[in-house]
């Protein structure tokens, strides 16, 4: 909490010390969270007993013959797991006693849901005002669409992305991973960080955050907003192409594809002699970037044909050898065999007590004195309510009566000892 004295070292991440508890589910809070406990944080998940978190059952596919969820999986390493009903009063008081003891609270129930309960920012300050509580929704917690019901394809429609995605006058796209949670994630772990760096810094109190979707994806859409906003024209879909810069995309070879990025105009000449094509250098419809954006559909043509002329590896390899940046388009199984990406330590694996060993992405922040790391597995459902009880001041006696009222399931160990 507040004011403790900290000295991590060895495996101990930055928030070593720092306890978060994920009343959250599905993805963008799950997310959220992994990256608490990717940076040390003990990350209690707090759980339906009937069921769990929703995407434990998304599959096929699952990891061999368990029943543990890839997507489940993904997201939810370096966490515990307590299976808590939210839906019953003494359920929700083993919620208040948790929160009173934590730094960070992450919750991605519907708008109201949590007040409806009496767990809202409101009351759980009261015990305990240094919690920097964060709330997750679609549209955030005011305005005239916050009860309506969101989705990632929704948000990603709703908030620009899919009318810039996607091949010129054909259907829009969606990105292929969920990028309107995983961005808003991504903003609720920064304001966290901020807001406990404000409460060291400050008189130690916490505050409320509140984070949406829409909102993420509005943001992210940066200098596609601002190219609306200089010239009143929404920009629409491109294909691979960038608006401002050419060539910038991906052409087809004779075996498949090449991405290309001519970013400045010190890369044109290089790439005009990697093709063979000096000849394009000074010609004066592309000597200068703006006149290839402004003559793009020319110069689509003529590249195009150059393009198919060649093998992609053999292309990518006379086009590197000029120092201009190329690169094939490789798919998950060519991603994690990159030896850049092995060299970084990006693929990574956790031994799971009914899955056997899991693969999945490590976390990309890299720190010289206190590392990230998978220190726990995702956990089974429940597999630490015991545990977490314990440590909150719970009694074997009392665990015992909250079981038989159906406020918490024991754990996995307990259950089986029956």
């Amino acid at each position: 909490m507040t004011g403790e004295a900290r000295d991590p070292d060895g495996d101990a991440g930055p928030l070593d010390g720092v306890t978060v508890l994920d009343a959250s589910r599905v993805l963008v809070g799950p997310f959220c969270t992994m990256q608490l406990g990717d940076l040390g944080a003990d990350v209690i998940k707090v759980e339906r007993p009937d069921g769990g978190d929703q995407t434990r059952h998304w599959h096929p596919p699952t990891y061999g013959d368990s029943d543990e969820s890839a997507y489940y999986v993904s997201v939810n390493r370096n966490k515990r797991s307590v299976a808590l009903n939210l839906a019953s009063e003494e359920g929700r008081e083993v919620f208040r006693d948790l929160a009173a003891e934590a730094d960070v609270l992450v919750e991605n129930f519907r708008v109201g849901k949590m007040e409806e309960w009496g767990l809202d920012y409101g009351d759980l300050r009261e015990r305990n005002p240094d919690l920097v509580y964060c709330s997750l929704s679609g549209y955030g917690e005011w305005g005239p669409e916050k009860d309506r019901p969101a989705y990632d394809i929704i948000m990603q429609a709703e908030g620009g992305l899919m009318s810039i995605t996607g091949v010129e006058d054909g259907m829009p796209v969606r990105v292929g991973v969920a990028l309107a949670d995983i961005g808003a994630g991504m903003y609720a772990t920064q304001a966290i960080l901020a807001a406990l760096l404000e409460r060291e810094l400050g008189d130690g109190t916490g505050q409320k955050i509140d984070v949406s979707l829409l909102d993420g994806q509005v943001a992210w859409m940066t200098y596609m907003a601002s190219n609306y906003f200089a010239t009143g024209d929404p920009p629409g879909r491109m294909g691979s192409k960038h608006p401002t810069i050419a060539p910038y995309q991906a052409f087809e070879t004779a075996d498949g594809y090449v991405v290309v990025a001519v970013a400045s105009e010190h890369i044109w000449p290089d790439f005009c002699r990697a093709l063979d094509r000096e000849d394009l250098v000074d010609d004066p419809r592309f000597a200068a970037n703006a006149d290839r954006v402004e003559n793009r559909d020319e110069l689509d043509a003529l590249l195009a044909e150059e393009f198919a002329a060649y093998g992609t590896d053999e292309v990518i390899e006379i086009l590197r050898e000029h120092d201009v940046p190329a690169s094939t388009v490789r798919d998950m199984a060519e991603v994690f065999d990159s030896p850049q990406v092995e060299a970084r330590g990006m693929r990574t694996s956790v031994d799971h007590p009914t899955a056997g060993e899991v693969e999945m992405p490590a976390s990309p922040m890299h720190f010289s004195r206190t590392p990230t790391a998978v220190r726990r597995h995702p956990p089974l459902l429940g597999e630490h309510t015991d545990e977490v009880l314990r440590e909150t001041g719970y009694s074997p006696d009392e665990i015992e009566r909250l079981v038989a009222a159906d406020a918490v399931a024991p754990s996995p160990d307990e259950r089986s000892d029956g």
